[in-house]
Order: C-alpha cells, then structure tokens, then sequence
C-alpha cells in the first residue's frame, strides 16, 4: 500500500465543488460520507480525519472532515500545512494496523516542532474504514449455501463457486434479489483470473470429494488470500495435504490453512455447520 504525501497527491473532490453548509452540531462537508461509501464499494480503504477539538485560534474547527484515502488522495480540508501533512502520515499508520487513534497537536511554535503557528490547539480523530472482507465460497451444495447464505448476512462479499454448472445455477437462482453473492460456475483456476484476494480475505473450501480439494487448492493458494478452511475429517486432510505435498505446494502456503474448519459445537445440519465455520471466521477476524 502507497500513500503519497506531496500536494499535487491531494486531490479535491470535483464532483460537487460548490460550498456546503455546516450540518446540526457543527458537523460539515457531508460529501465526505458519500466518497467514503463509493469508495468502500469499490473496494477501496480510506481513513477519515475529524477535528474533534480546538481551543483558540485554528485554521478549522470542530466537525471538520478530511477523508485520505488508499492511494494517497484527500478529499476535504482539516486545516492544510504541515499539521496536516503530519496527519497523512499517521493516517498510513491507522490503515495498515486498522486502528483508531487521537492526536493532539499544538500550533504554536514550529522551531519546537509544532506543526503550526496559529496560537491554538486542535485534536483530530482518525477512523480508518476498510472493505468488507471477501469470503470465496468453493462448493455450492448444501454447506455451501448455507456458508453463502449466513455470510452474507454478516456483511461479508460472497462469492461462490463450483464447478458444475447446474449446482451453481440452482445457488444463483435461489438467492434474494439484489443479494450482492456473485455465482461464478466454472473451474476455479478461471474463475480466480478475474478476481483480486487480498491477505483480508478468506476462502471456505466445502466441495464434494478430496480429488476435487486438490485440483482446486493449488490456485486458491497462489493467491493472496489470507485463510483457507477446508471441510472434512482430520484423515480426509492428511491425504489431501500429501497430494498437495507432492503436487509442489510449500509448507507455507499449507500454513494458511485450517482444517477441519469449523469450531466444534457438535454441529449436524447444513445450517449449524455453517454457524461454526462462520463462527471461526469472524473469531479470526476480529482477534488478529
């Protein structure tokens, strides 16, 4: 991940030049929100800068919003200069650990090291937003619906695969309208040549038989993706797992997958095994 931080990066918005006025509680440019949901849509992450607190003399105020986003890009204004070059900066740092953070700065005296000279104080707050983290779905039968079905009620991108065409057809055409799941049938090596996983994201591997874990597995790994759960017993991914062995797949790619997926709360049905692997998912994600 980029940031530029010189000033022909920071771009303004240009879709609504024209000034906007302060919302209730002082709150203003609520374009802001609208970029940062297109933004998220496209996959894109972005960090939003807010002055949360001023005392005397500053260059904004309370409620001022700038949104930094991935590439290095700004929309909006939280003062300019050096204090909010700095600012950049520390929002990189938000983006690559996910974390919020306050920051105080003084704009009294820059030969001290203050980023400023307005006589004032000023406290912003930075929130990053990521993505959704897209789940991948390999097998549409009965777990895998249910896995599509409970995912994308989490709020995960869903998307799922399988290599025959009818089972992926009988997913598809039972979804709710406007679901958001793609259904891409096919190979999975195809399938995977026009997608983009990051180390945020995860695949559920849910398929019918070893045969079809192995022919698949290779690709998924040659990815990105950050974890792969495989459905099956202990013995069921012992043998896998040689296959891959002997197929040239390292030990470290085989690092990044768990298997049996799941937590075991004695799961049965479809919609319970489902529970448990969506269970481990989020742990994962909300622990690391």
């Amino acid at each position: 991940m980029e940031f530029g931080m010189s000033p022909a990066s920071r771009v303004p918005d240009d879709r609504d030049p024209a000034p906007r006025p302060d919302l209730p509680g002082g709150s203003a440019d609520p374009h802001i929100l609208d970029n940062l949901r297109g933004l998220l849509s496209d996959g894109r992450s972005a960090v939003v800068a807010t002055v949360i607190a001023t005392s005397r003399s500053v260059p904004r105020h309370t409620g001022a919003k700038m949104l930094i986003v991935d590439d290095g890009r700004t929309i909006g204004s939280i003062g300019g200069g050096e204090m909010e070059s700095r600012v950049l900066e520390e929002a990189a740092d938000c983006l690559a650990d996910r974390s919020p953070r306050i920051l105080d700065y003084e704009l009294l005296d820059p030969s001290a090291g203050d980023p400023g000279v307005c006589g004032g104080e000023v406290t912003i707050y930075l929130e990053p937003h990521m993505p959704p983290p897209t789940l991948i779905v390999i097998g549409c039968g009965h777990v895998g619906r249910a896995v599509v079905s409970l995912a994308s009620w989490l709020g995960f991108k869903v998307i799922a695969n399988d290599d025959r065409i009818d089972v992926a057809r009988e997913l598809a055409d039972g979804l709710p309208d406007h679901s958001g799941v793609q259904v891409l049938p096919g190979t999975l090596a195809d399938v995977l040549g026009d997608l983009h996983l990051t180390d945020n994201d995860y695949g559920v591997v849910v398929t019918r038989n070893v045969e079809v874990d192995i022919q698949n597995l290779p690709h998924l790994l040659a990815t990105d993706v950050g974890r792969v759960g495989v459905m099956g017993s202990r013995r069921r991914w012992d043998t896998t797992k040689r296959s891959l062995l002997d197929a040239g797949v390292s030990e470290a790619d085989l690092e990044r997958v768990t298997s049996p997926i799941g937590m075991d709360i004695g799961a049965e049905t479809p919609e319970e095994i489902a529970v448990s692997i969506l269970a481990q998912v989020v742990d994962h994600r909300r622990v690391s």
